[in-house]
Parts: C-alpha cells; sequence; structure tokens
C-alpha cells in the first residue's frame, strides 16, 4: 500500500470522510465545469451526503499540497514561450491570471495578480524562470508593460531572452485561457483572491495533467484521474 503524501496526512487529519470520496469531489470540481451544488447532487446519487460547501473547503485544503507535489513531478518545457494574460473576476473586480505554454502547447507557468503592469508581470517571469528555466525566445502581444518586464529582466542577464511582439503568434496561448474560462464560468466568481488563486492552480495542474505533462513511471501510461490521485501520495 501507497504512502499517503505528510502534508496531505496532515491536512486530512481534520477531514472525517473517505479519501477516495474528498479526491473524487476535488477532481471532478477543478476537470470539469460544474457548480459545487452539481457536486453535492452528484454523491447523494452515489449514496454519499456532502454539502456543497464542505466541497469547497476540501478543495481550498488539498488543492495547494497536490500543486507543490504536482511540480515535483511536472515534465519540463521546451524553450519557445507565448505568453499573456487574461481577466478573472474577483469580488466583483478584474483580476489577471498570468499564463505562458511553449510552442507545443504545453503550460509554462501561471500566476494571479490584482493588478496588469510591469511589476505584476516581471513577478510572472521571474517565477516561470525559477521553476522552469530561462527561455531562448517569448513571444507577447502589443503590451508595454510585458515588454517593459522583459527588458527589465534582460537587463540583468548577459545572454538576453529574445523577445517577439507578435498579436498573432499567441492563439496557442489564447486557446489556453478559453480552457480555463470554460472550468471557472460555473464558479460564478471568486469571494476572495487567496480563494481564486488556490482553485486557479488546481484547475492549471488539471489541466496540464490532461495534456500529458506529468512524469508517469517507466512504461505506465496513466489516466489522467489516476495521476491526479498519484499526487496524494
Amino acid at each position: 500500500m501507497k504512502t499517503l503524501n505528510p502534508a496531505l496526512a496532515k491536512v486530512l487529519k481534520r477531514l472525517h470522510y473517505p479519501l477516495e470520496v474528498i479526491l473524487t469531489c476535488v477532481r471532478w470540481y477543478v476537470a470539469y465545469p460544474l457548480g459545487l451544488r452539481h457536486l453535492e447532487e452528484m454523491m447523494a446519487e452515489r449514496g454519499t451526503s456532502v454539502d456543497h460547501s464542505t466541497v469547497h473547503r476540501w478543495a481550498l485544503k488539498l488543492l495547494p499540497v497536490l500543486e507543490k507535489a504536482f511540480r515535483r513531478s511536472k515534465l519540463p518545457v521546451g524553450k519557445s514561450w507565448r505568453m499573456d494574460e487574461t481577466y478573472i473576476r474577483v469580488t466583483g473586480d478584474w483580476k489577471y491570471l498570468y499564463r505562458a505554454v511553449d510552442k507545443d502547447g504545453n503550460t509554462i507557468d501561471f500566476l494571479l495578480r490584482a493588478h496588469r503592469d510591469q511589476t505584476a508581470a516581471r513577478r510572472y517571469f521571474e517565477k516561470s524562470i525559477g521553476q522552469n528555466g530561462v527561455p531562448e525566445t517569448v513571444t507577447i502581444d502589443k503590451s508595454g508593460a510585458n515588454l517593459a518586464a522583459l527588458e527589465a529582466i534582460n537587463a540583468d542577464r548577459e545572454t538576453p531572452i529574445k523577445i517577439r511582439q507578435s498579436k498573432y503568434l499567441n492563439n496557442r496561448v489564447e486557446q489556453g485561457h478559453r480552457a480555463i474560462k470554460r472550468r471557472t464560468r460555473p464558479m460564478l466568481g471568486f469571494k476572495t483572491f487567496r480563494c481564486a488563486r488556490i482553485l486557479l492552480g488546481g484547475i492549471e495542474i488539471m489541466h496540464m495533467i490532461a495534456k500529458g505533462q506529468m512524469k508517469c513511471a517507466r512504461g505506465i501510461h496513466s489516466f489522467a484521474a489516476d495521476q491526479f490521485y498519484g499526487l496524494a501520495t
């Protein structure tokens, strides 16, 4: 029997449902365009009574742990990045989800920020480079803030990152935006910035797993659901 992730085991001590039920609800929530009350009804049909607010609490507690586990198993990405930001509604206001993909459509990284400016863009690039290494090329749209952020990073580098500005070359990352937005739409906005950050992280890791961005044991081709559950061990 596999040993439970120690960080997850610590969280589960305070949760009084079987692990299988908890992980199933959390995965459905971040994998599919379902509202919390849909999940409550679906579990009731399976003979398990779970309040929709309970599922929400499970997601907020478990997803940060699972995201850390995923990052340890994330496959390397390409050196040619397409970066852009999209709007996410939080407490009635628009916030900004920075994202990038490589030329094959693999997600580089993501970061939710309160503002859309040079500081936010630079923080995104620093996080992405720290997690994935330095790209050779970054394609952005005509955003002056994103350009200024990259130029500031290049000022500290012996070998500068090549910058391309083209709206049309960023179609691949915009397709990724749509996939995330389809999942967030049933959530009807987020009540807090923290809640948005955690749930978006869960949606992004499930999206990456579905795209085959998680390392598996040699010769084993697991379903996305099994890979997600595997993060718990």
